[in-house]
């Protein structure tokens, strides 16, 4: 398979939030500003492309009957790394993001592309194909991001567009997470189509 089509069957065809609807929890809860959602997006990616390589290395030394625990232990061994890398050199991302990297571990979209892709495929597609899907999921999280925190607080990477007092509070919320994205996918879906 061409490297260039599986990078942009990740960010295009296959984008994990705004075609295939996966990793919603991340999706909805990370996105309240640019920054969390580029940060996840890109934490993500990283587990992406480091699991999908080990998995599609070490893929007929696993029998088949332990093949998900296994693959869900590998996971897990890169978010640890990856947690302790932003507790040290990112603490104020961490922070921001708290709950949400160790979950990780176990998000559809990772375990999925683990299964799916890396099992069957070759280190270096694998490869490719976890950065595809990680830049696809980046860029939906920071633009459903960037989206929540012009509409709710008037910024965009924080930095002030317009006053406070013209923010719908909504968007910053649990409820504008739904409505932004709906409203996103529902673009998307058009231009598809035109």
């Amino acid at each position: 398979m061409n490297k260039l089509n599986i990078l942009l069957n990740g960010i295009i065809k296959e984008n994990p939030t705004f075609v295939l609807l996966l990793g919603m929890c991340p999706t909805l809860g990370t996105t309240t500003s640019a920054i969390n959602g580029l940060g996840m997006g890109l934490a993500t990616m990283f587990v992406l492309i480091c699991s999908n390589v080990v998995i599609s290395l070490v893929k007929k030394l696993i029998p088949d009957m332990v093949r998900i625990p296994s693959y869900i232990v590998i996971i897990a061994t890169f978010v640890t790394v990856l947690e302790m890398l932003m507790k040290a050199y990112l603490p104020a991302l961490y922070a921001s993001l708290g709950l949400f990297i160790p979950l990780i571990v176990v998000n559809c979209i990772v375990l999925g592309r683990a299964e799916a892709f890396a099992s069957k495929n070759t280190p270096f597609d694998s490869m490719f194909d976890g950065i595809g899907i990680g830049l696809g999921f980046s860029a939906a999280l920071t633009l459903l991001g960037t989206v929540r925190e012009l509409l709710g607080s008037g910024a965009v990477f924080g930095i002030k567009l317009y006053s406070d007092d013209y923010g719908m509070l909504a968007f910053v919320l649990a409820p504008g997470a739904f409505l932004a994205l709906g409203y996103l996918i529902a673009i998307i879906n058009r231009i598809k189509k035109a």
